[in-house]
């Protein structure tokens, strides 16, 4: 039939006829037009003409291997098949029949023979096939080797075990292929691989002494390109250590009787004063959005539900082009019922970040060692201490700081208090004894600021009063402060920013590696 006829191979627009004189013809007029792509056309005939021989040889093992319709993708069928994830390959398997799904992290072909590395949510393990009677065929060695890094592929084998270690994957088994489906081919040239994205700076001083060079993947060739860069083992820890750091805190605050609230992201009026807020309209009305759920915390302890915690997004419209500020983060906060000193807020703090940390030491071991392995750093020496300070400190000053307080009592983890009114917002308490002062504090990681807390004023005519001192607009914060017109108790709270955690406790130098797709003032995309 017509349709079965194999497509004949073409040089530029000319089609391989038999005899080959018309291929001869075009090779001459190829050479003479453009002698450059001479050499390149050459491969490119020959790539055909092996091709085209391939088609032709019929493979009666063709339904071993081969790309995956579209059709069956579409939720068609139901198999009854098993994928087992390849973190959970080991030698207890062995001589057992796997079928997995992943990534093509590196293939090559050798002889009778080729070589594929799976890749799955930052796990690799080797898989093998071999020529072999009724199982492997040429054609389907060819199909392997051909395939192209990050496409995504279906793998059926036997677990073998090899004698010695296996250098360069996770997993310490390997896969005996049987069978192999394309299910979703990537581009055969990406931009950035994720092996020049892995480096660290140690491979690239290595490299150095040795006379190699390697390709260095910059910040905005990384965040241009995010969903690949996120695909590097340690991109891969990093975040997982974040899910863990924001199921942690809600663990502990859970065990102690907090209630998780979703509050609004729509305000009426700057919710922390000031010019870093985003404005919109609303419906005709002006509006913002959410500089932090503080207000709306106050609220849920004005409506008596005595301890409120939320994960959120928070947005700052500030210009601030630093390693630690962006646009828009995710916010851990808390706000809770105070009997008599706001040093119960502390108190919390203190065992809730405990928790954390061995949480993450304990239950992140992987994860850390693979962030380690790309960017080297010390573990948290957690013990606290509480200094008093002076006035507000710019990041120099806090490093500066955090040096003098590790030399003094060997500790990562320090907390200020009573600053001064003037550098706290609006809803801060005055200290008793000097109102120049406020009951409020910073807790410090590696010597950068992470965490502000404080008591809140409760006094409807003190809050009122330190609202217009600072500038705002009291009647679009009116149902804010009308809450408190109804009784409310003395509460204090805390906000501490999810990616800074991440960024301080891994030592990771700038906040754009903890946060996922990073807004700050010049980034929107991707």
């Amino acid at each position: 039939m017509e349709d079965d006829k194999v497509a004949k191979p073409v040089v530029g627009d000319v089609p391989m006829e038999e005899g080959g004189k018309d291929v001869k013809e075009a090779k001459k007029k190829e050479k003479k037009e453009n002698p450059k792509n001479a050499k390149k056309a050459e491969r490119q005939l020959a790539r055909q003409m092996e091709a085209a021989a391939v088609q032709e040889v019929v493979d009666p093992l063709a339904a071993n291997y081969g790309e995956v319709e579209l059709v069956t993708l579409q939720s068609a069928t139901q198999s009854g098949r098993k994928w087992i994830k390849v973190s959970q390959l080991d030698q207890e398997l062995k001589g057992q029949t796997v079928l997995v799904r992943g990534r093509v992290h590196a293939v090559r072909g050798k002889g009778k023979m080729a070589f594929l590395v799976v890749r799955e949510s930052g796990y690799t393990v080797q898989c093998l096939a071999s020529i072999a009677e009724n199982i492997v065929s040429k054609q389907m060695l060819k199909f392997i080797s051909g395939l192209n890094k990050e496409s995504i592929i279906d793998v059926e084998g036997e677990v073998s075990v090899p004698p010695g270690e296996i250098a360069g994957t996770s997993q310490q088994v390997e896969i005996q292929i049987r069978k192999l489906f394309c299910v979703s081919k990537a581009l055969p040239s990406l931009p950035l691989t994720l092996e020049d994205a892995s480096r660290s700076e140690l491979d690239f001083e290595k490299a150095e002494k040795e006379g190699k060079q390697y390709v260095k993947v910059g910040q905005d060739t990384r965040l241009n390109n995010r969903v690949l860069d996120l695909r590097t083992p340690c991109n891969q820890a990093v975040f997982r250590v974040q899910s863990h750091v924001s199921m942690l805190f809600r663990e502990y605050l859970v065990s102690e009787d907090f209630v998780e609230v979703h509050t609004p992201k729509l305000m009426a009026g700057a919710s922390e004063g000031g010019s870093s807020v985003f404005t919109l309209d609303y419906k005709g009305q002006p509006a913002c959005l959410a500089q932090s759920p503080q207000l709306h915390k106050q609220m849920g302890i004005c409506a008596d539900f005595g301890r409120v915690f939320e994960i959120g997004p928070v947005f700052r419209a500030e210009n601030s082009f630093t390693h630690r500020h962006l646009c828009e983060f995710t916010g851990l906060d808390l706000e809770m019922e105070i009997k008599e000193h706001y040093f119960e807020v502390i108190d919390l703090l203190d065992k809730l970040f405990v928790h954390i940390f061995d949480g993450l030491n304990s239950k992140c071991k992987k994860e850390l060692e693979a962030i380690n392995q790309q960017y080297p750093f010390e573990p948290l020496k957690e013990a606290g201490t509480i200094v008093d300070p002076m006035g507000d400190l710019n990041t120099e000053s806090e490093k500066k700081l955090g040096q003098l307080v590790k030399d003094k009592y060997d500790t990562d983890f320090y907390i200020l208090h009573r600053y001064p009114l003037a550098v706290r917002p609006f809803y801060t308490m005055p200290c008793a004894d000097d109102p120049r002062y406020t009951n409020s504090f910073d807790v410090f990681i590696r010597g950068e600021e992470i965490i502000s807390g404080a008591q809140r004023v409760h006094d409807v005519d003190l809050l009122t009063k330190r609202a217009i001192e600072c500038g705002i607009d009291v009647k679009s914060l009116s149902t804010y402060i009308d809450s408190f017109r109804y009784g409310v108790v003395p509460h204090g709270g805390l906000g501490v920013g999810l990616e800074r955690v991440v960024m301080l406790f891994c030592a990771l130098g700038n906040i754009r590696k903890t946060s996922m797709f990073p807004r700050d003032p010049q980034r929107l995309t991707p």
